[in-house]
């Protein structure tokens, strides 16, 4: 054997061996993707049979003489794994954000030890003798868990002083009756409300988080209609701890007519929420304090519906959402400039990156309508996110909007929910039929369950706006191909 054949057939094996890369990478992507359930059988087949073929010639041309061809050959089989390589990767991180995001099974109630600004302890040890406050109205099961805890963590029986509200217990640490003063940080905006400026005076020293089960027992599936309760809560921290609910939308999806119903209700709706205020009625946002199941719970007592999923998300979430979209297009009814960032927003279409939409969702100042108002805007920037998520011009951004949602949304839908509903969209990228509406009522200024004798603004329920809301509810869930 010369030494050109002895050269030409090791380029052979090489350029084999090459191909045989490209297989087995093919078949790791099929498998993949067969497991992520993303892709509809229409095109998982055809896909198979085109790397199947593009295998087949590849690998044929190593057993040709002319070198051009096999040199060719070994380009695109290149060209090939490295797609396919690059795909897998993609995929498998997919597939632990979708476990990450999907499958909720519980709520965190963040409780905090706080003192003020300027006090001279640096951590929990250093306030081992000094006087703790907690209040014994609401959350006690929680508070009883933190004291026990910081007993533990400090070596002795706290001195404390109880009080019958939040706000007297904050009052108390501003005023010195106290030192440090504990409890559920879901409760800090609402003492703001009612002591300005509470926040901004004081330091977190200690923080413990108590996990609680979230029960279900939902039988929903993705290719009939159910119900999403998409809860925007007040914080831009982690996703999993409870929180006022300031955006409470039912979001009702048939699946085979593609249509969806916005819902909209109020954060001041003065409602009794299930399990935890009884007869007396508080603030639908104060629910979220107490977890997004009691969310649920107080909507569909309100409603009479069944409501299958959540999502929450965060202040963070619908920045990183709207940029990763490459920014949403939305039609404002008002002319005006937000509080949050001092965006103008023009009457008429705008175009909105991820902060300028977080402003325009937040905004309720500008309005003689006010909060309702601003629901309006949060079903049309929420109305403008699913269509922009729902094109083909996701799939550019796909990457940096999965990678962005990972830590800053949180749903029960599981892993294999969402991959179902996504593989239906892909088989039948048909546009959606999006409609709101949003209920309303008579302002008033009365007491609440979870904040006490003092006195917040609160709206009475329009029994005929809530009829007529379950009314449009229903049919978009009856109605079917």
């Amino acid at each position: 054997m010369s030494l050109k054949q002895s050269m030409t057939g090791k380029k052979n094996i090489a350029g084999k061996l090459i191909t045989l890369i490209q297989l087995a990478v093919s078949v790791i992507c099929i498998v993949l993707i067969w497991n992520s359930g993303l892709a509809p059988t229409k095109y998982l087949v055809p896909l198979i049979i085109v790397l199947l073929i593009l295998f087949v010639i590849t690998h044929a041309l190593q057993y040709l003489k002319n070198n051009i061809s096999r040199y060719l050959g070994q380009i695109i089989s290149l060209l090939m794994t490295i797609i396919l390589a690059v795909g897998s990767v993609a995929l498998l991180k997919t597939d632990d954000v979708l476990k990450a995001v999907g499958g909720a099974t519980y709520k965190t109630d963040n409780m905090v030890v706080v003192v003020k600004k300027d006090d001279k302890a640096d951590n929990i040890m250093d306030a081992g003798n000094y006087r703790f406050g907690y209040q014994t109205v609401v959350d006690q099961k929680n508070t009883k868990k933190m004291v026990k805890d910081v007993e533990k963590v400090i070596g002795r029986d706290l001195k404390a002083e109880t009080y019958e509200s939040l706000t007297d217990e904050a009052n108390g640490l501003l005023n010195g009756n106290i030192d440090a003063a504990i409890f559920n940080e879901g409760y800090m905006s609402m003492i703001d409300d009612s002591v300005e400026g509470f926040s901004d005076q004081v330091k977190i020293l200690y923080q413990y988080g108590i996990k609680t089960e979230i029960k279900e027992e939902k039988q929903a599936s993705v290719d009939a209609p159910f119900n999403v309760f998409i809860s925007g809560i007040d914080v831009a921290g982690p996703i999993t701890t409870n929180s006022r609910s300031d955006v409470n939308i039912i979001m009702t999806v048939n699946p085979q007519t593609k249509k969806i119903l916005l819902s909209t209700t109020p954060r001041d709706y003065y409602v009794t929420i299930p399990e935890i205020s009884g007869e007396s009625r508080d603030k639908l946002t104060h629910a979220g304090i107490y977890g997004v199941d009691r969310s649920m719970a107080t909507l569909e007592n309100l409603y009479g519906i069944n409501i299958d999923y959540y999502a929450r998300v965060n202040f963070t979430s619908l920045v990183k959402i709207v940029d990763a979209l490459g920014g949403v297009d939305v039609n404002s009814d008002y002319e005006f400039t937000t509080l949050h960032g001092k965006y103008k927003i023009q009457k008429g279409m705008n175009h909105l990156d991820g902060d300028m939409a977080l402003g325009f969702a937040r905004e309720r100042y500008s309005f003689e309508d006010g909060d309702n108002q601003r629901g309006k805007d949060q079903e049309i920037v929420l109305t403008a996110i699913i269509k922009k998520a729902c094109s083909p011009a996701i799939l550019k951004n796909a990457n940096e909007l999965i990678a962005g949602v990972s830590d800053s949304v949180q749903t029960n839908m599981t892993s294999e929910e969402i991959s179902k509903f996504i593989s239906n969209q892909i088989a039948d990228p048909t546009d959606w039929d999006i409609e709101s509406q949003a209920v309303s009522g008579t302002g008033d200024t009365q007491s609440c369950f979870s904040s006490g004798s003092q006195l917040l603004y609160v709206m009475w329920p329009d029994e005929t706006a809530v009829q007529n809301a379950v009314k449009k509810i229903k049919a978009v869930e009856k109605n079917s191909r």
